[in-house]
């Protein structure tokens, strides 16, 4: 494919996706009708979809539609691309564009569509990050890093790296966590390394590596992932204490990768099903790595920032206050409720937290720990919580 015809695939694939389709769904769609592109084509193609989706708002401005064509138009024009030379028609290249296309928009109307936030969120988003929050909204619209999680019960970081050099992928140390690793070259290569299959890294985030981190942990702990998902952190958790290790989500569906995950690390975790946990309890540690607004990771899901509207937020705060109240009682005398989102919104992090003391006897905060998107990592928080009486 031509530079051209990726861009007018993307086009095609971002008018399903503002339909309403997933961009997943979409991408998956195009690549079975389109057996003729290749590997770099459709990587090509996925990037120029999610950047377009990541920057949604002010492509839409600087191309001056809320349309496929518009949202392309308007990134080749913030990175000083004349379309002209890809808007061409010939072949599969985007049509040439028409005399209202030609005139690009003046500025922006509102510090919200110049950053790529929803109106109706930006008063908060502005208030939860003060003075850092231009500069968040900016990390936001741009790609993620690819993080690594070493498991070091199979060899330490330096090893990680000299194995995944041998097979043309390049990392160095992240400082978020000791176990972190950033990939600088081959990011695509990772999943189908001998060192990934073998389970001596795991794909996660340094800010999620560092979010179990804080958690206070030593061996013979009977520890709960309570909203465990796809097991990074039950994994995270295993690498770092012998533990008694349970793994539990409200929708078993969402575990079905821990057991062969697990087993490609060499970890025991007890995957329980909704309604188990309480016979298992008490727990001495609990971690709620509770549903958000995933504010902290949208530049890996774009999407989300454009679906989550007030209602939406409103209800999973209240998600949030009924999962911090279920998990509190599972949690023994003198034991630990980590609670941690990959939010950067006070009213899912501090806010929830107050409203839990505020309402719930014997519990104090002992840890309190946030990272920001444009530190080099996801948007994560984590509260660590003791059960004092």
């Amino acid at each position: 494919m031509t530079p051209a015809a990726r861009y007018q695939a993307a086009i095609e694939i971002l008018d399903h996706v503002l339909d309403g389709a997933a961009a997943e769904q979409a991408l998956t769609s195009w690549g079975r009708r389109s057996r003729f592109a290749g590997s770099k084509d459709r990587a090509a193609v996925r990037d120029h979809v999610f950047q377009a989706l990541r920057c949604l708002r002010s492509y839409a401005a600087l191309g001056g539609a809320r349309s496929g064509r518009g949202l392309i138009l308007g990134g080749l024009r913030e990175a000083g691309i004349d379309p002209d030379a890809l808007f061409t028609g010939e072949g599969h290249a985007p049509k040439p564009l028409v005399e209202s296309e030609k005139v690009p928009a003046v500025g922006f109307v509102s510090k919200a569509e110049e950053n790529d936030i929803p109106d109706w969120l930006w008063p908060d988003f502005a208030s939860s990050l003060g003075t850092s929050a231009e500069t968040a909204a900016q990390a936001l619209r741009r790609r993620a890093p690819v993080h690594l999680r070493v498991n070091t019960g199979k060899g330490t970081r330096n090893e990680a790296i000299t194995k995944l050099a041998e097979e043309g992928i390049e990392a160095e140390l992240h400082p978020a966590s000791p176990t972190a690793l950033t990939v600088s070259h081959g990011a695509r290569k990772v999943k189908n390394s001998r060192v990934f299959q073998a389970g001596f890294v795991e794909l996660q985030d340094a800010a999620s590596q560092a979010v179990v981190d804080t958690i206070p942990l030593s061996d013979g702990l009977k520890v709960l992932d309570y909203c465990a998902g796809g097991g990074g952190k039950s994994l995270a958790l295993a690498a770092r204490a012998k533990l008694r290790l349970f793994a539990h989500d409200a929708d078993p569906k969402r575990m079905k990768d821990i057991a062969p995950r697990a087993l490609r690390a060499e970890a025991r975790v007890n995957v329980l099903r909704p309604g188990e946990p309480m016979q298992h309890g008490p727990f001495d540690v609990v971690l709620c790595d509770a549903p958000c607004s995933g504010s902290g990771s949208w530049r890996r899901a774009p999407e989300g920032k454009w679906r989550l509207d007030q209602a939406g937020l409103n209800r999973t705060l209240e998600v949030q206050s009924q999962i911090l109240d279920s998990a509190a009682a599972l949690v023994a005398a003198g034991g630990v409720l980590a609670y941690a989102t990959c939010s950067m919104l006070v009213q899912e992090n501090r806010d929830q937290v107050d409203a839990f003391l505020s309402r719930t006897q014997g519990w104090a905060v002992e840890t309190e720990k946030a990272w920001l998107v444009h530190h080099g990592t996801d948007g994560f928080y984590i509260a660590i919580l003791r059960h004092v009486s």
